[in-house]
């Protein structure tokens, strides 16, 4: 195994390309077209934005999962309220990604109306890169927080802190909020070392993950992605902190919102931030935090201090007009997978 992604050969796939091919998939396995467009157009986002991990990869683990009765293709998200006048989306079993769009928009809605809203979702699929719901949110003006968890029955991924099995999911937080000039800050990160789909996605490619992530079924370090699957585990994200906030998710996510039915559930808290002060003098000041943070002298090794969520956007304006670059080996999966759908694509036909 090679020991790091970037020096796996890639395929450089254009954007329309590949957005339309995995689109394509999906509506080959039973999922809408509108649902299928808006999942491929995520994925292809992700990628763009350097978050490989959370990028068209995914397409492989989510046909599994639609094929083998895991996700419903045919679940679509739908908004209610419950007795106590809460907003839930019901994902239905279908994919998260369109299930946590419904969700902050209705939060933003709310938020706008009201000053400060929470909603839930709950029975959806793997909700994708849930930055780009933070970042929506932060976008039209809002503080947004999504938090997940209530899966460790199902997805024991992470070891406690001191524990050497897995017992928690990753469960996530993802934090919005509007910046300067430049646009959101974004937070996005699991509670484990590292998020699930590094480890699926370096598993794709047959490469290593870097040290201090993993340990293997007996509770020794790792590197090798398959011992993970063979009984491994992930390790917290810096020790008892991350082990502290995956066990506050667990507790929103189960034992607030009821044991996950398919994944793990959301709740999100959205925040107008105009019910403090106006966005010109927000803007004002966030700015001039920015810029004192980005003047700061950096460390050796560095060439700036990078502010959360510009370089993501940083990348996707570099690599729109280039196309998505995919690891060779994935990529081989990826359309070896849709010619076994009887998907028609030109991409196809130009790789065998």
């Amino acid at each position: 195994m090679s020991s790091k992604l970037e020096v796996e050969k890639r395929e450089l796939v254009p954007v329309k390309d590949i957005r339309a091919l995995v689109s394509s998939v999906f509506q080959k396995v039973g999922c809408d077209e509108d649902i299928s467009e808006f999942v491929a157009e995520h994925l292809v986002e992700s990628n763009l934005k350097g978050v490989e991990s959370h990028g068209v990869m995914r397409m492989i683990q989510y046909v599994e999962q639609l094929e083998n009765g895991y996700m419903n293709p045919s679940g679509r998200p739908s908004l209610n309220q419950n007795d106590n006048g809460a907003w839930i989306v019901n994902g239905h079993g279908g994919f998260g990604i369109p299930a946590l769009q419904l969700g902050v928009e209705k939060a933003i809605a709310e938020a706008k109306e009201k000053g400060i809203s929470t909603v839930a979702a709950i029975h959806c699929g793997h909700t994708g890169r849930v930055g780009a719901f933070a970042e929506k949110g932060a976008e039209a003006g809002c503080l947004t927080i999504w938090v997940g968890g209530g899966g460790h029955k199902d997805w024991p991924q992470v070891a406690p802190h001191g524990g050497s099995k897995g017992v928690l999911p990753t469960n996530p937080y993802a934090f919005g909020i509007p910046g300067g000039k430049r646009g959101p800050i974004v937070l996005d990160f699991a509670t484990g070392q590292i998020a699930g789909g590094w480890i699926y996605a370096a598993k794709s490619a047959g490469v290593l993950l870097p040290e201090g992530m993993l340990i293997d079924v007996m509770g020794n370090p790792t590197r090798d992605p398959n011992d993970y699957f063979n009984g491994g585990a992930i390790l917290p994200m810096a020790g008892p902190k991350g082990f502290g906030l995956a066990l506050l998710a667990e507790l929103i996510g189960e034992a607030m919102l009821g044991p996950a039915t398919t994944e793990m559930n959301w709740f999100c808290v959205c925040v107008d931030t105009n019910l403090y002060v106006d966005a010109k003098k927000y803007m004002k000041v966030a700015e001039e935090i920015l810029q004192d943070l980005r003047s700061c002298p950096t460390l050796p090794g560095f060439q700036s201090v990078e502010i959360p969520g510009e370089r993501e956007r940083d990348s996707y304006t570099e690599n729109e007009q280039k196309g998505v670059a995919i690891p060779l080996k994935t990529w081989k999966q990826m359309l070896n997978l849709a010619k076994k759908l009887e998907v028609k694509s030109g991409l196809i036909k130009s790789n065998k």
